[in-house]
């Protein structure tokens, strides 16, 4: 037995890797982006053939690059570049991943699937590349529930419409980032929909809050609504959204669109929300609203633990 094995495990090795099985998994499911490793301190994820590795310490970062020579041994993967990225606690020390290992002269843009849906990253866009995979389930579920009429509320770069309309639905999504948007209708491109020709698909670069009650004037009704704010952000004349105390005003907002039997999709990153707040949050709005609603999860993603994936539930509206 050598000296190495008589040492206390590493904090990585405290965390949960995947399984072999897993990769040819995800594989057969048409997907190359998914969680690698799950750690207190840092976590690894497959974009393609780059790696990101996100990390609260030094110490957790350089521990994840040394022993992951060995993890990945055997499996069918072979990674051009591992990109870093620091997880600060202020959102305003936020930056940009950095490439920490690997070929500078590759370009920064890549090309992922997620159950054969395609979608465009860009590590140099910011600190989000452009697709949240912890939100894989809710959006498959997005793509076979037989929706008509989608509102995505900040849209980002649009990966719920996307699906929405590979199966056939109309979509309206809302981002105060014209910027996030326009990488929105390249991800619908890059899935053979062209929304510069095709109808039925609008990009509302607006302030959420300001948006809502303009659709509900209108008398628009969407059966399906995508909540999923950021923990925090500013608006329109210096609005400033906390989604612990502005949760309610955005779901109420939300259900005077909200058609008969509607799904409605709460979701939050914030760590002082866990998923029975935001079903007591729902249950209010739905007794202001006087609707009533049943709530359902979908399940765990075999690649990221429930408690470091967001925190989702749906309200499946009764009428």
């Amino acid at each position: 037995m050598n000296s190495r094995s008589l040492r206390q495990p590493s904090k990585l090795a405290l965390g949960k890797w995947i399984a072999p099985f897993q990769w040819e998994a995800f594989a057969q499911a048409g997907t190359s982006a998914h969680r690698i490793y799950t750690g207190p301190d840092a976590w690894l994820e497959r974009f393609g053939c780059d790696i990101l590795l996100s990390f609260k310490t030094e110490a957790a970062r350089d521990t994840a690059l040394s022993e992951w020579p060995a993890q990945s041994a055997g499996l069918p993967f072979i990674a051009q570049r591992i990109f870093g990225k620091y997880l600060p606690e202020r959102n305003e020390d936020r930056a940009a991943p950095t490439l920490l290992l690997g070929d500078p002269s590759l370009p920064l843009e890549r090309v992922v699937e997620e159950n054969h849906i395609r979608f465009c990253l860009d590590f140099a866009a910011g600190y989000s590349a452009g697709l949240f995979i912890d939100q894989r389930a809710n959006r498959a579920l997005v793509r076979r529930g037989g929706i008509r009429r989608l509102l995505n509320t900040f849209a980002y770069t649009c990966s719920f419409s996307v699906a929405a309309a590979l199966a056939g639905a109309e979509t309206v999504s809302v981002d105060l980032s014209r910027k996030s948007l326009d990488r929105g209708a390249e991800n619908f491109v890059l899935n053979g929909l062209d929304p510069s020709t095709e109808k039925g698909h609008r990009f509302i670069a607006d302030d959420v809050l300001d948006i809502l009650p303009r659709l509900a004037r209108k008398g628009e009704l969407f059966d399906a609504i995508i909540l999923d704010p950021p923990t925090f952000s500013r608006g329109n004349k210096g609005r400033r959204f906390q989604v612990e105390k502005d949760f309610e005003t955005l779901l109420q907002a939300a259900l005077e669109l909200a058609a008969p039997r509607a799904r409605i999709l709460l979701s939050t990153n914030c760590a002082r929300l866990n998923r029975r707040a935001l079903e007591n949050i729902g249950r209010f709005c739905l007794k202001v609203s006087r609707r009533a609603a049943d709530f359902h999860s979908e399940p765990e993603l075999p690649d990221i633990p429930a408690h470091a994936a967001a925190q989702t539930i749906w309200m499946f509206l009764k009428s």
